[in-house]
């Protein structure tokens, strides 16, 4: 059984993410689901639209939940990024985390996020009524 679920996808079905972290050896499982919010720096957001250069962000997203289970003695850990335009209230990104003990998986799911926002190679484009700017370097 592999410990650790990494995906980039087209659409995110939040609905799976317990059945995927349950472990018999987890008394707590934590989860971050990341969506699309209605309003940026006051302006309000038509969508967005996420790209990646997948086989890289694959390879970085494994690095990233391999040190989690590691550092954490995670049971499970799930990383999944949807890719293609969002709407309002979709999700973009779910990680997760299933160990003995909630610290260690509250702890590994704040790492999760903040490190895959840092270092894993997708692009989003945020699109307004009147413009779209890139928020981060696009390649």
């Amino acid at each position: 059984m592999d410990k650790k679920i990494i995906e980039i996808v087209d659409i995110i079905d939040t609905s799976q993410v317990f059945t995927e972290l349950s472990d018999a050896q987890s008394g707590g499982i934590c989860v971050f689901v990341g969506t699309v919010r209605e309003f940026t720096q006051g302006e309000e957001v038509v969508s967005l639209e996420f790209e990646t250069y997948k086989k890289m962000a694959i390879k970085e997203m494994d690095k990233i939940a391999s040190d989690a289970v590691e550092k954490w003695n995670l049971n499970k850990v799930i990383i999944r990024h949807a890719v293609g335009l969002k709407k309002v209230e979709e999700p973009v990104v779910v990680v997760g985390a299933s160990s003995a003990h909630r610290d260690a998986c509250f702890e590994a799911c704040r790492y999760l996020i903040d490190t895959l926002k840092e270092t894993v190679p997708i692009w989003k484009k945020e699109m307004f009524e009147n413009k779209t700017v890139w928020v981060s370097a696009h390649p």
